[in-house]
Protein backbone atom coordinates (compact mmCIF):
# COMPACT_ATOMS: atom_id res chain seq x y z
CA UNK A 1 0.00 0.00 0.00
CA UNK A 2 1.46 3.44 -0.77
CA UNK A 3 2.37 5.64 2.17
CA UNK A 4 2.36 9.39 1.89
CA UNK A 5 5.88 10.56 2.00
CA UNK A 6 7.08 12.45 5.02
CA UNK A 7 10.46 13.62 5.26
CA UNK A 8 11.61 13.26 8.90
CA UNK A 9 14.99 15.00 10.93
CA UNK A 10 17.88 12.82 10.87
CA UNK A 11 21.54 13.40 11.36
CA UNK A 12 23.27 13.30 8.82
CA UNK A 13 26.64 13.66 11.05
CA UNK A 14 26.02 10.04 11.59
CA UNK A 15 26.74 9.17 8.07
CA UNK A 16 28.57 11.47 6.85
CA UNK A 17 30.60 12.95 9.61
CA UNK A 18 28.45 16.10 9.75
CA UNK A 19 26.57 17.35 12.46
CA UNK A 20 23.09 18.46 12.55
CA UNK A 21 22.36 18.00 9.09
CA UNK A 22 19.04 16.55 8.25
CA UNK A 23 18.99 13.50 6.07
CA UNK A 24 15.91 13.59 3.61
CA UNK A 25 13.43 10.50 4.30
CA UNK A 26 10.36 9.07 2.24
CA UNK A 27 8.13 6.02 3.24
CA UNK A 28 9.19 3.48 0.16
CA UNK A 29 8.22 -0.22 -0.28
CA UNK A 30 10.80 -2.43 1.15
CA UNK A 31 10.49 -4.93 -1.46
CA UNK A 32 12.04 -1.86 -3.73
CA UNK A 33 14.80 -2.27 -5.13
CA UNK A 34 17.77 -0.22 -7.03
CA UNK A 35 20.91 -1.33 -8.95
CA UNK A 36 23.63 2.02 -8.76
CA UNK A 37 25.34 1.47 -12.39
CA UNK A 38 29.25 3.00 -11.94
CA UNK A 39 31.44 1.51 -15.03
CA UNK A 40 33.74 4.00 -16.61
CA UNK A 41 35.25 3.79 -19.83
CA UNK A 42 36.90 7.92 -19.62
CA UNK A 43 37.12 10.17 -17.19
CA UNK A 44 36.76 8.43 -13.86
CA UNK A 45 34.93 10.91 -10.96
CA UNK A 46 36.44 10.30 -7.72
CA UNK A 47 32.85 11.70 -6.23
CA UNK A 48 31.72 7.95 -7.16
CA UNK A 49 32.27 6.12 -3.76
CA UNK A 50 30.62 9.70 -2.12
CA UNK A 51 27.75 9.22 -4.55
CA UNK A 52 27.31 5.29 -3.63
CA UNK A 53 27.67 6.02 0.11
CA UNK A 54 24.77 8.34 0.08
CA UNK A 55 22.59 6.41 -2.30
CA UNK A 56 22.85 3.02 -0.12
CA UNK A 57 22.35 5.11 2.94
CA UNK A 58 19.43 6.94 1.22
CA UNK A 59 18.04 3.52 0.93
CA UNK A 60 18.72 1.97 4.47
CA UNK A 61 16.67 5.50 5.48
CA UNK A 62 13.81 5.35 3.45
CA UNK A 63 13.73 1.05 3.01
CA UNK A 64 14.51 0.29 -0.52
CA UNK A 65 17.45 -2.29 -1.36
CA UNK A 66 20.29 -0.86 -2.98
CA UNK A 67 22.95 -2.70 -5.25
CA UNK A 68 25.56 -1.43 -6.59
CA UNK A 69 28.19 -2.90 -9.54
CA UNK A 70 30.79 -1.64 -12.15
CA UNK A 71 30.10 -5.09 -14.37
CA UNK A 72 27.85 -4.99 -17.40
CA UNK A 73 27.49 -8.20 -17.58
CA UNK A 74 24.65 -7.60 -14.75
CA UNK A 75 23.07 -6.19 -17.73
CA UNK A 76 20.91 -8.89 -18.72
CA UNK A 77 16.81 -8.99 -18.59
CA UNK A 78 16.78 -11.49 -16.35
CA UNK A 79 19.20 -9.91 -13.53
CA UNK A 80 17.90 -5.95 -14.47
CA UNK A 81 13.93 -7.44 -14.31
CA UNK A 82 13.86 -7.73 -9.62
CA UNK A 83 15.18 -3.80 -10.01
CA UNK A 84 12.22 -1.46 -9.90
CA UNK A 85 15.17 1.38 -11.45
CA UNK A 86 18.32 1.55 -12.28
CA UNK A 87 20.97 4.75 -11.65
CA UNK A 88 23.62 5.79 -14.15
CA UNK A 89 26.05 7.14 -11.20
CA UNK A 90 28.88 9.36 -13.36
CA UNK A 91 29.25 6.49 -15.92
CA UNK A 92 31.16 7.83 -19.17
CA UNK A 93 32.07 6.76 -22.62
CA UNK A 94 30.77 3.20 -24.05
CA UNK A 95 29.80 0.78 -20.94
CA UNK A 96 27.44 -1.80 -22.73
CA UNK A 97 27.91 -4.07 -25.63
CA UNK A 98 25.15 -4.36 -28.20
CA UNK A 99 23.52 -7.30 -26.44
CA UNK A 100 23.41 -5.48 -23.26
CA UNK A 101 22.60 -2.62 -24.73
CA UNK A 102 19.53 -4.26 -26.06
CA UNK A 103 18.55 -5.80 -22.27
CA UNK A 104 18.45 -2.75 -21.03
CA UNK A 105 15.81 -1.27 -23.77
CA UNK A 106 13.70 -4.19 -22.94
CA UNK A 107 13.93 -3.61 -19.19
CA UNK A 108 12.81 -0.15 -19.47
CA UNK A 109 10.27 -1.25 -22.24
CA UNK A 110 8.61 -3.59 -18.41
CA UNK A 111 7.86 -0.22 -17.12
CA UNK A 112 11.04 0.04 -15.33
CA UNK A 113 13.12 3.75 -14.11
CA UNK A 114 16.41 5.34 -14.77
CA UNK A 115 17.93 7.60 -12.84
CA UNK A 116 21.31 9.66 -14.36
CA UNK A 117 23.42 11.48 -12.02
CA UNK A 118 26.24 13.87 -13.63
CA UNK A 119 28.55 12.03 -16.01
CA UNK A 120 25.67 9.51 -17.54
CA UNK A 121 25.15 12.26 -20.57
CA UNK A 122 29.10 11.93 -21.01
CA UNK A 123 28.04 8.55 -21.84
CA UNK A 124 27.44 5.89 -24.94
CA UNK A 125 27.73 8.42 -27.66
CA UNK A 126 26.98 5.77 -30.51
CA UNK A 127 23.46 4.57 -28.95
CA UNK A 128 20.77 7.13 -29.70
CA UNK A 129 18.55 5.47 -27.77
CA UNK A 130 20.34 6.06 -24.83
CA UNK A 131 20.58 9.65 -25.72
CA UNK A 132 16.51 9.65 -25.87
CA UNK A 133 16.50 7.99 -22.41
CA UNK A 134 18.99 10.63 -20.37
CA UNK A 135 17.55 13.06 -22.45
CA UNK A 136 21.10 15.42 -24.03
CA UNK A 137 24.91 14.51 -24.07
CA UNK A 138 27.77 16.21 -22.33
CA UNK A 139 29.13 19.34 -24.49
CA UNK A 140 32.17 20.73 -21.92
CA UNK A 141 32.42 22.78 -18.64
CA UNK A 142 33.78 25.11 -17.18
CA UNK A 143 35.63 25.06 -13.61
CA UNK A 144 34.20 24.04 -10.71
CA UNK A 145 32.52 26.78 -9.06
CA UNK A 146 29.46 28.31 -7.86
CA UNK A 147 26.05 29.09 -9.58
CA UNK A 148 22.20 29.65 -9.74
CA UNK A 149 20.01 27.09 -10.32
CA UNK A 150 16.61 28.06 -11.12
CA UNK A 151 13.60 26.04 -10.44
CA UNK A 152 10.65 26.06 -13.04
CA UNK A 153 8.49 23.18 -11.32
CA UNK A 154 8.15 23.43 -8.20
CA UNK A 155 5.71 20.58 -8.10
CA UNK A 156 7.57 17.45 -8.55
CA UNK A 157 9.78 15.25 -5.38
CA UNK A 158 12.92 16.20 -6.78
CA UNK A 159 12.23 20.09 -6.62
CA UNK A 160 8.80 20.53 -4.48
CA UNK A 161 11.27 21.53 -1.40
CA UNK A 162 14.33 23.68 -3.05
CA UNK A 163 14.64 27.44 -3.02
CA UNK A 164 13.70 29.34 -6.33
CA UNK A 165 16.81 29.99 -7.10
CA UNK A 166 19.36 27.45 -5.70
CA UNK A 167 22.65 28.89 -4.99
CA UNK A 168 25.52 26.15 -4.92
CA UNK A 169 29.19 24.68 -6.44
CA UNK A 170 29.55 22.42 -8.58
CA UNK A 171 30.64 21.57 -11.93
CA UNK A 172 27.98 22.81 -14.51
CA UNK A 173 27.50 20.87 -17.61
CA UNK A 174 27.03 22.27 -21.07
CA UNK A 175 25.15 20.51 -23.21
CA UNK A 176 23.84 19.11 -26.82
CA UNK A 177 21.20 17.03 -28.42
CA UNK A 178 19.15 17.75 -25.94
CA UNK A 179 15.24 15.40 -26.24
CA UNK A 180 12.48 17.65 -26.86
CA UNK A 181 10.13 15.53 -24.82
CA UNK A 182 12.11 16.87 -21.31
CA UNK A 183 10.01 18.20 -18.42
CA UNK A 184 12.87 20.60 -17.07
CA UNK A 185 12.79 21.21 -13.55
CA UNK A 186 15.50 23.29 -13.49
CA UNK A 187 17.81 25.20 -15.08
CA UNK A 188 20.88 27.28 -14.58
CA UNK A 189 21.21 31.04 -14.55
CA UNK A 190 24.76 31.08 -17.22
CA UNK A 191 25.07 35.29 -15.57
CA UNK A 192 26.00 33.89 -12.18
CA UNK A 193 28.75 31.92 -13.49
CA UNK A 194 31.56 31.83 -16.30
CA UNK A 195 31.55 29.05 -18.99
CA UNK A 196 27.81 28.49 -19.52
CA UNK A 197 27.50 28.18 -23.34
CA UNK A 198 23.55 27.10 -23.89
CA UNK A 199 22.13 30.55 -23.17
CA UNK A 200 19.39 31.55 -21.54
CA UNK A 201 17.45 28.15 -21.40
CA UNK A 202 20.16 25.76 -20.21
CA UNK A 203 18.38 23.00 -18.31
CA UNK A 204 20.60 21.04 -15.59
CA UNK A 205 17.44 18.59 -14.50
CA UNK A 206 14.80 16.82 -16.03
CA UNK A 207 12.79 13.72 -15.98
CA UNK A 208 10.15 12.51 -19.04
CA UNK A 209 8.58 8.72 -20.08
CA UNK A 210 10.12 7.56 -21.89
CA UNK A 211 9.86 4.06 -24.30
CA UNK A 212 7.36 2.83 -21.47
CA UNK A 213 9.38 3.85 -18.64
CA UNK A 214 10.60 6.56 -16.29
CA UNK A 215 13.57 8.91 -16.47
CA UNK A 216 15.35 11.48 -14.17
CA UNK A 217 18.77 13.28 -14.41
CA UNK A 218 20.25 15.57 -12.63
CA UNK A 219 23.72 17.38 -13.56
CA UNK A 220 24.86 17.69 -9.94
CA UNK A 221 27.23 15.34 -8.47
CA UNK A 222 30.63 16.04 -9.54
CA UNK A 223 32.13 17.22 -6.07
CA UNK A 224 32.31 14.55 -2.95
CA UNK A 225 30.56 17.85 -1.44
CA UNK A 226 27.50 17.17 -3.27
CA UNK A 227 26.82 13.80 -1.21
CA UNK A 228 27.01 15.55 1.89
CA UNK A 229 24.53 18.46 0.83
CA UNK A 230 20.92 17.99 2.28
CA UNK A 231 19.15 19.74 -0.79
CA UNK A 232 21.49 18.10 -2.98
CA UNK A 233 20.44 14.51 -1.36
CA UNK A 234 16.78 15.37 -0.67
CA UNK A 235 16.90 16.39 -4.92
CA UNK A 236 18.38 12.86 -5.87
CA UNK A 237 16.22 10.89 -3.44
CA UNK A 238 13.22 12.76 -5.09
CA UNK A 239 14.97 12.04 -8.69
CA UNK A 240 14.95 8.47 -7.31
CA UNK A 241 11.53 8.64 -5.75
CA UNK A 242 9.86 9.16 -9.14
CA UNK A 243 11.79 6.25 -10.72
CA UNK A 244 11.62 3.75 -8.66
CA UNK A 245 7.30 4.82 -9.79
CA UNK A 246 5.90 6.22 -6.56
Amino acid sequence: MRQLYSFLPLLLGVVFGCSKKAEPTQAVNKTDSLLVFYKTSGFYHTSIPAGIKAIQQLGQTNNFRVDTTNNSARFQLDSLRKYKAVVFLSTTQDVLNTTQQLAFEQYIRLGRGFVGIHAATDTEYEWPWYNGLVGAYFNGHPKVQQATVRVVDNKHLATSFLPAQWVRTDEWYNFRNLAADLHVLATLDETTYTGGTNGTNHPIAWYHSYDGGRAFYTAGGHTDESYQEPLFLRHLLGGITYALGK
